[in-house]
Order: C-alpha cells, then sequence, then structure tokens
C-alpha cells in the first residue's frame, strides 16, 4: 500500500509557497509554486521514502497548516503548533529544534545554534543544516545571522530572509505601543 503525501499552493507576501505533507505531518514547505516545487519534491521523496508514495493536491489536508502561515503572515501567530514529519540526520534535527527555540522577532548566530544542537564548534554544519531545513518560516531559519550580525545566507533570497525579520521586528513594535 503506497503512503499518500499531499500538496497545495499558497500565496503569500513573499510569494507562493507550496506545502507538502504526509498523514504523520507537515514535510516541507517550498518557496514556489507548485508547478515548480511538487517535481523537485517528488525526487526528494524518491531519494528518502523510496517509490511506495503517492503525491496528490489537497487544500483541506494542509488546512491547518495554511491557517497558521496566514495568521503568522497576518501578525496573529508568534509560534507554530504544527506536527511535522521530518527526515534529516539526528543532527539535522538537533539543529532544526534549536531554530523553533528562537523567538519571534528575535535572531540568534551559527554559533549560538551549534550549542544549542549539542556541538558548539559546528558552526558550518549549523549552516549546512540549516539550508536544508525543509519547513522555513515555520521552522525559522531566517532568524540566525552570523557572529558579527550581519545577514547572512537564505535559501528563499536574502530579500525573503529580510521581508521576514522586519516583519516580526515591527510585528513586535506594534505589541509595545499597544501595551
Amino acid at each position: 500500500m503506497k503512503d499518500m503525501l499531499y500538496y497545495t499552493e499558497v500565496t503569500s507576501p513573499i510569494g507562493p509557497l507550496t506545502l507538502f505533507s504526509s498523514h504523520k505531518g507537515l514535510m516541507a514547505v517550498k518557496f514556489a509554486n507548485a508547478e515548480e516545487a511538487v517535481p523537485l519534491f517528488n525526487i526528494w521523496a524518491l531519494k528518502v521514502r523510496g517509490a511506495d508514495f503517492e503525491l496528490e493536491e489537497s487544500a483541506s489536508a494542509l488546512k491547518e497548516a495554511m491557517k497558521q502561515l496566514n495568521e503568522y503572515f497576518n501578525g496573529e501567530r508568534k509560534d507554530f503548533s504544527i506536527t511535522y514529519d521530518l527526515e534529516g540526520t539526528p543532527f539535522q534535527k538537533a539543529v532544526w529544534e534549536a531554530l523553533i527555540d528562537v523567538p519571534y522577532g528575535k535572531t540568534a548566530s551559527y554559533k549560538e545554534i551549534a550549542a544549542s544542537a549539542g556541538s558548539e564548534k559546528a558552526v558550518r554544519a549549523v549552516g549546512n543544516a540549516n539550508n536544508k531545513n525543509p519547513i522555513p518560516i515555520m521552522i525559522p531559519c531566517h532568524r540566525i545571522i552570523g557572529s558579527n550580525g550581519a545577514l547572512v545566507g537564505y535559501g528563499g533570497g536574502m530579500n525573503k530572509k529580510i521581508y521576514l525579520l522586519e516583519m516580526e521586528k515591527e510585528q513586535m513594535k506594534l505589541q509595545l505601543e499597544t501595551k
């Protein structure tokens, strides 16, 4: 019996996003429309899951993820409560867990994430794990910066990283003003 995987495309202020999930949870968020993202996801899924899956478009299967992303972009959500179905090494998963702990509107350095993931000297490995983060935005790799405070690399492009950081900073400022 084939494992069912689902996808849907959503619009966002940073362009189209395509979401992918299994029955276990959200697997990926891609910075692309479905036409571009689905073939790449299929290649990845074949590598990690083998040929025993079927991919089907289903907005209803991804309804909660879509709702939470919409709330995030509207400034109504700071943390996500989605179940993930992550494929990665134990170190990558430790890095992704450390990314989730970086608070909304704040940043952390690669070195700080390396320490949180249990390997203070693994700064480059953290960069590689960050780059392989399958669920950007929700697992907030955009909040990771260089030790000198410089904005460095982002899989979705620096314009998206800057937008997300500025949006969060603005929402935090608005929240403080209304208190």
